[in-house]
């Protein structure tokens, strides 16, 4: 069974059709990049798969579930559960900590705290980041908190990981870093990822490479 699969997904804007029966099939462990011109849609690509948007056609599902089709909190459950996100700017809550920020992907998939918890250290440990758990994330590099996002996006282990630009706004050194743990992780978890770049050599490292033109992918 597919982790992610879509079928002739179709989106577009009054005056501008975006996506034009797009189709894409990822395997548990699978590594995608996608890399197209701006204005192609990679973004409106990745908010219709991670179900943040509803296409104009077409299915999208996620573990052999169709998404796309759910209300509103059915679809919040299986985005929280099945569905991780690491976003270019990380969308890190700056009130929190760094662990508070982890966890709190758990507690929204409705997952005991304990065990989230524990896990959420481990993976702190393993990215480097051991004793910054109470840490403000505003605190932080750019780096760590492309670590910490990381870490929130892989919690509840996932079926899928999609990412949007995750290294764009970081050094060339960190984001060699960040990108190759990322595909360690899903390795060791058996997470499918889906991640857009710009960057061929970071698109080199994974599975499958696609372009997106004009509304499919090539």
């Amino acid at each position: 069974m597919s982790a992610l699969r879509c079928l002739d997904i179709r989106k577009g804007y009054p005056g501008h059709e975006v996506l034009r029966g797009l189709n894409l099939e990822v395997d548990a462990g699978t590594t995608v990049a996608i890399r197209g011109a701006s204005g192609t849609g990679k973004s409106t690509l990745l908010h219709c798969l991670g179900l943040l948007d509803t296409p104009d056609h077409g299915s999208i599902e996620i573990q052999g579930q169709r998404g796309d089709n759910l209300g509103p909190a059915a679809r919040a459950r299986m985005r929280a559960r099945n569905l991780g996100f690491v976003f270019q700017a990380f969308h890190l809550l700056p009130d929190f900590s760094v662990l508070e920020n982890i966890v709190m992907a758990a507690r929204a998939a409705e997952l005991p705290l304990g065990p989230a918890t524990v896990e959420a250290n481990r993976l702190l440990a393993r990215l480097g980041l051991t004793g910054k758990a109470d840490r403000n994330v505003t605190t932080l590099s750019g780096g760590e908190r492309s670590r910490v996002a990381l870490c929130r996006a892989v919690i509840n282990h996932p079926a899928v990981i999609l990412a949007d630009e995750p290294t764009g706004s970081l050094d060339p050194a960190t984001a060699a870093l960040v990108v190759q743990e990322l595909l360690a992780l899903a390795r060791d978890h058996q997470t499918a990822v889906v991640m857009v770049t710009h960057d061929p050599a970071i698109a080199a490292q994974c599975d499958r490479e696609y372009q997106l033109v004009a509304g499919v992918l090539a």
